[in-house]
């Protein structure tokens, strides 16, 4: 399968920004923000399926606290648990 690196990155950028909670719009949108141009097409497939997951869980995967699923430890995963939000 071919994939268009600029429409998935679009398609990245627009589920990170309109999530069920205006915090977590902030939280992976800056992370988007941050990261979106360094990644490689598996690593934006990966970031991808991380927006997948619910804002609960995702929320308390960034903050270190448990969570009430299984999130895959891979390199997006890692880097969206060690970043912080700085409300600018």
């Amino acid at each position: 399968m071919i994939i268009n690196i600029k429409d998935l990155k679009k398609k990245i950028i627009y589920r990170s920004t309109y999530r069920g909670t205006k915090e977590m719009d902030k939280i992976l949108y800056s992370f988007t923000k941050k990261n979106i141009d360094n990644l490689n097409e598996s690593e934006l497939l990966l970031l991808n399926d991380l927006l997948d997951l619910d804002d609960e869980n995702l929320y308390k995967f960034n903050q270190g606290q448990k969570t009430s699923i299984k999130i895959e430890h891979n390199k997006i995963s890692e880097l969206f648990k060690k970043f912080k939000f700085k409300n600018e």
